[in-house]
């Protein structure tokens, strides 16, 4: 069984595609046969060594997406040869997901949408999770209205999708002239590259997915919640009655499930940018690092 590790730490040099055991399936669990992954920037900074102590121990396969087939569903339910998706929640488990075969509780898996490939399905499990359990903690709905910052990143872009489609009225700030197009596209509002554009405390709730500190926009009494562990905590809003949360993804196959249906019913379109087959490993992350990616990178197996 082939899968992609690393035994030290680095640039995508680092990176082997090698033999290794494959998986036995646990009680409650399901084993799958990869047909693609894709890159998160999770996966870039594990792999050079900058999680740190959260790291696990070496050598490591790596990876979170995951869109395959079930080999065996166990008694999960699944049927072999069923379409599936799932996020591994790769540093606490240490389960990667860049293996020919995965084996993954069952709980962290949902069949694939139907309307479209696996391919497009492998973006989907870990920006869209971050972006729906964010959203349900920010209990944006119908009627209010939210800030979204990166609002054409992985995360972002799923985020103003999920928010138009619960009928939440979105501003968007995006990074780039070229990711104006995407935010106003999908439904948002004001789109700026200026956080400055966004009036001061007149926002519900902001959800801010690169480290943009937003906490002027939003309104006394509102919520915030960053996902950019690498910025730090946010601002103390305290005094302002506002909620503030660094938020972190867990492995929700139930959320997964309810953003399939989203896929297949067009409230979500998702986005790749590049496909490299799993053998060109490295340079699917040199491009990844390159940047100005109008999707994710895919992997293929």
């Amino acid at each position: 069984m082939r899968a992609v590790q690393i035994d030290r730490f680095g640039t995508p040099d680092v990176l082997d595609l090698v033999q290794a055991p494959e998986p036995e399936p646990g009680p409650g669990e399901v084993l799958i046969r990869t047909v693609a992954t894709s890159l998160n920037p999770v996966d870039d900074k594990t792999r050079e060594g900058a999680i740190g102590d959260g790291t696990p121990p070496l050598p490591m396969t790596l990876g979170w997406d995951l869109a395959g087939i079930v080999v065996d569903g166990g008694d999960s339910g699944l049927r072999a040869g069923e379409r599936v998706i799932a996020m591994s929640h790769q540093l606490h488990s240490g389960r990667g997901t860049w293996a020919d075969l995965v084996a993954l509780p069952a709980s962290a898996v949902a069949v694939a949408p139907q309307t479209v490939g696996l391919v497009e399905a492998a973006t989907l499990p870990l920006p869209g999770l971050t972006a729906w359990q964010t959203l349900n903690w920010l209990a944006v709905s119908a009627g209010e209205r939210l800030l979204i910052g990166g609002s054409a990143g992985a995360v972002g872009g799923v985020a103003l999708q999920l928010a138009r489609a619960r009928g939440v009225a979105v501003d968007a700030l995006v990074s780039r002239d070229a990711q104006v197009a995407f935010a106003r596209d999908h439904g948002a509002e004001v789109v700026a590259t200026d956080p400055d554009a966004f009036r001061a405390r007149s926002y519900d709730a902001v959800f801010d997915t690169f480290g943009a500190f937003l906490a002027d926009a939003v309104a006394d009494g509102g919520r915030y919640a960053s996902i950019a562990t690498q910025a730090g905590p946010v601002p103390d809003l305290s005094a302002r009655g506002v909620r503030t949360t660094v938020n972190q993804v867990h492995e929700d196959g139930a959320g997964l499930r309810e953003l399939a249906g989203l896929v297949d019913d067009g409230s979500l379109r998702l986005r790749v940018h590049a496909a490299f087959g799993v053998d060109r490993i490295r340079a699917a992350h040199r491009r990844f690092l390159r940047g100005g990616l109008s999707g994710k990178i895919a992997v293929t197996f």
